[in-house]
């Protein structure tokens, strides 16, 4: 019953909560919201003319009430820039897509107002959807046009499809899409400290043009809620979660004791000291000392993900110090006896499991088959439940996209989980949200409630075949957003430990939302010079709303763990961002040099980290737009790819090569060069990605374009270190860095990087025409004449594919063989989730 009372008393505090956050943005004038974004446009950067109310996010907070005014005007910020944003690649060609509705029905509730439109709709038409923000209009607008004196804002709460014919229709037939909206039509909240309305005529005639049946309007979509509303709520509930004091104060207090350590087998501690590196190891020891928040740093490179996967093994498997399982102690120092009270705060903070379902209370069996969920195809045997294990730790796994959720979700149903005997298994795992890759799709929800439809009778909910899935779970995964969805205020129980990956790459109130859940022990995992949080409003950007929980937590002296041994990068492409953002910390795996050499090291100007300085090259706007091209790089960097190319066929293909580069545009006329020459082969060949695109992933071979060349000072937000450490960590043999060095030298970071090439011989003076730059007499100039042990090993079927492409100018011991595994880490996500990258 307490804890039927609790979830409905959660529940009240939400829809109050949700309730606030409508009737604020439904009652916004869309108009003077764009008015807002053109004037703040145009103003130079700065925090000049930010609305009133706005505060700086600080490191620490004094209080609740501190904290939600400070992220509560930020949030609200967010979502205006949200609902006025507008694509800068599509600006020529975007067409508004009115839909034209009839009102049927109208009522009222709680201060709002519900009414029922219908519009006539193809059957594959979803572009409207639940918790969508519509703009309704009594007539069209066109921008530039007299503006409508009738309109306001509306949510998608239901929609409904209703077929106009029988149902033998085709899909290309017609059919009425019934939408429940809600709207405010009261008036404006004018401050977010008081409900205080302004009464806008707009409004009235809204209300009244809503309330009369039959009534024509117009339908705008803008934007979805979906996220931003779960992460207003996790704001607005900060003073309910279990971590709130150490949320506030960003340092814990209150240190976990011995007596709350937990312990693993020494089977599977031998295979964590076995197939982990020492940091690594220190990581997953940090976890099970059960210490509340646990921050990992990876670089990149650094094996994260196989870290995610020791730490599931061992807190999946571990038990607490005091407690064995043949009802012995495992010889901790006993202090004082407690009273009995006391005792129970220390059996719940020790033992999770006890404060939820009672172990005795389920029907375990004492040894086999648990019940497993379908994988894909691999040997690994289920999950097995033996006698000494009759309780189970419940983990959330979480990240901000998709595409970064799939790929841990890949390697636990490969690589498989380790159990207290060291064997691999299959732990029973659901992925639940949309935009599931195909490859994990075993273990989608909606692939598994299908499956389970197909076996039980007709009629069976299939909410509750959902709540069964998760409540039988071991591991959920989720993105941060969907962990708030009302699926999980279904379940009999909450997570005992949270896993948030890319941690670093989310915005504070995003990572609240799996927080909620009622767990007792979170790690994130990150790295907060990677890529930040997108964030589409200025005004938040500038006060400090793209800072992640993760670096607030570093910044206010929290502890944080790094991983420090890559696997990925050749030594001198290591060498740069460690010295450069990780304290000179990053250390080279076993073998690694030999690993990522290749056959066109031998020419100089292919090394591993090479700087080509286009002194004459010039960036250009195009009109109408924030990006930024530089034809010069474009024309420098095609004649690169096809030299390199000639010479290794090998790095034709895109799991090999990529172009990247930070600006939209660039990246659009590298794309046009490519499909003029190779057709429709072109995306096959070579992966062109913005920055912000190629987060986690990896090639051999990168090709960075920098556009920026003026004689300004300014870089625009390639001046971002964060991107500029994604961009060069890309690359596991070669990173050759185009650009215009005495336009980049006015950055520090970027001078350092230029001065870096200079030291090691690697920078290198390019003028017109560039065809004589990649000419065989030059290049075989900058041949690198090299004294190799192991010289006697004779030539591989690697490299005589590459030396008869080089024309037979290189010999057998210059050429380093490419590894038959060398692949991308993971695997490719096509659009999945790919940003866009942002332009200044």
């Amino acid at each position: 019953m307490a804890v039927e009372r609790d979830r409905d008393s959660k529940l009240q505090e939400q829809s109050a909560s949700l309730s606030r956050f409508y009737r604020i943005i439904l009652g916004w004038d869309y108009f003077r919201l764009l008015k807002e974004s053109n004037q703040r446009d145009t103003k130079k950067n700065g925090k000049d003319g930010a609305p009133p109310g706005i505060k700086q996010v600080k490191y620490t907070y004094s209080s609740v009430e501190d904290y939600i005014s400070t992220f509560e005007p930020l949030l609200f910020e967010e979502v205006k820039a949200q609902i006025v944003q507008r694509s800068d690649d599509d600006d020529e060609n975007s067409v508004i897509e009115w839909k034209h509705g009839v009102v049927v029905k109208c009522t009222e509730s709680d201060g709002f107002h519900l009414p029922e439109i219908t519009y006539g709709s193809p059957h594959k038409d979803t572009s409207i959807a639940q918790n969508d923000l519509l703009l309704l209009t009594r007539e069209k607008f066109q921008e530039g046009n007299k503006l409508p004196t009738t309109f306001a804002f509306a949510l998608v709460e239901h929609r409904q499809v209703r077929d106009m014919g029988g149902s033998d229709m085709s899909n290309d037939d017609r059919c009425l899409i019934v939408l429940r909206l809600r709207m405010y039509l009261a008036g404006e909240v004018m401050h977010l400290d008081g409900d205080k309305l302004k009464s806008s005529p707009r409004l009235l005639r809204m209300r009244s043009l809503i309330s009369e049946v039959e009534k024509s309007v117009y339908i705008l979509k803008l934007c979805s809620l979906s996220t931003i509303s779960r992460e207003y709520l996790a704001v607005r509930s900060v003073s309910s979660l279990p971590f709130k004091e150490l949320i506030l104060a960003a340092s814990e207090k209150n240190q976990s004791s011995q007596n709350q350590a937990w312990k693993i087998s020494k089977p599977l501690m031998e295979y964590i000291k076995s197939n982990l590196n020492e940091s690594q190891q220190q990581a997953i020891h940090v976890g099970l000392s059960r210490k509340s928040f646990v921050l990992i740093q990876g670089p990149p490179g650094t094996g994260k993900t196989q870290t995610i996967l020791g730490i599931l093994s061992a807190i999946l498997h571990a038990i607490p110090t005091r407690i064995d399982s043949k009802g012995k102690s495992h010889g901790t120092k006993r202090g004082l006896e407690l009273p009995i009270e006391e005792k129970y705060i220390q059996w719940g903070q020790a033992s999770p499991w006890l404060s939820g379902v009672n172990p005795r209370d389920e029907i375990m069996p004492i040894d086999g088959d648990d019940g497993f969920f379908p994988t894909t195809g691999n040997e690994l045997r289920p999950e097995v439940v033996n006698s000494t294990r009759k309780y189970r730790v419940r983990v959330l796994v979480c990240a901000p996209s998709n595409s970064a959720l799939d790929e841990i979700v890949l390697r636990v149903l490969n690589a498989g989980i380790r159990d207290e005997d060291d064997r691999a298994y299959n732990p029973k795992i659901v992925r639940i949200g949309l935009k599931a890759h195909h490859s994990i799709q075993a273990v989608s929800m909606d692939h598994l409630v299908e499956q389970k439809l197909n076996q039980v009778a007709a009629g069976t909910d299939s909410d509750s075949i959902r709540a069964a899935i998760l409540d039988e779970a071991v591991i959920v995964f989720s993105t941060l957003s969907f962990s708030g969805s009302t699926i999980f205020s279904k379940l009999n129980h909450g997570f005992d430990v949270v896993i948030i990956d890319e941690a670093a790459q989310a915005v504070e109130p995003a990572t609240l939302v799996p927080l909620s859940s009622g767990c007792k022990q979170a790690f994130l995992v990150g790295d907060p010079v990677q890529l930040p949080a997108t964030v589409i409003s200025t005004v938040a950007n500038k006060f400090g709303y793209g800072m992640s929980l993760f670096q607030r937590f570093q910044k206010a002296g929290y502890p944080v763990l790094m991983l420090r041994e890559q696997y990925r990068m050749h030594p001198q492409i290591r060498s740069f961002p460690s010295r450069e953002f990780y304290n000179n910390e990053l250390e080279d795996g076993p073998d690694i040099s030999t690993q990522t050499e290749r056959a066109w090291h031998v020419c100089q100007c292919f090394g591993p980290f090479c700087f080509f300085d286009i002194h004459e090259g010039k960036e250009s706007q195009p009109s109408g737009s924030g990006s930024r091209v530089n034809i010069d790089e474009v024309d420098f960097v095609m004649h690169m790819y096809l030299k390199l190319v000639a010479r290794y066929p090998v790095l034709k293909s895109s799991s090999r090569l990529a172009i990247v580069s930070p600006y939209n545009y660039q990246v659009k006329l590298f794309k046009e060069r490519f499909k003029e020459i190779f057709k429709q082969e072109s995306n096959k060949i070579v992966d062109i990605i913005t920055v912000d695109g190629c987060q986690g992933r990896e090639k051999d071979v990168v090709i960075f374009s920098c556009v920026r060349a003026s004689k300004g000072k300014s870089i625009g937000f390639v001046a971002d270190y964060r991107r500029m450490n994604v961009a060069i960590t890309r690359a596991r043999s070669s990173v050759l860095v185009v650009g215009s060095a005495s336009t980049l030298k006015n950055d520090e970071h970027w001078s350092n990087l230029v001065v870096a090439a200079e030291k090691g011989g690697s920078l290198f003076k390019v003028s017109k025409p560039y065809a004589s730059f990649f000419s065989d007499e030059n290049l075989e100039t900058m041949r690198i004449k090299k004294e190799r042990k192991g010289a006697e090993r004779g030539p591989r079927e690697d490299d005589n594919v590459e030396l008869a492409a080089y024309g037979g100018n290189v010999a057998a011991e210059d050429a380093e063989p490419v590894p038959a595994d060398d692949h991308d880490d993971g695997y490719a996500y096509g659009d999945m989730d790919e940003a866009d990258g942002g332009d200044d």
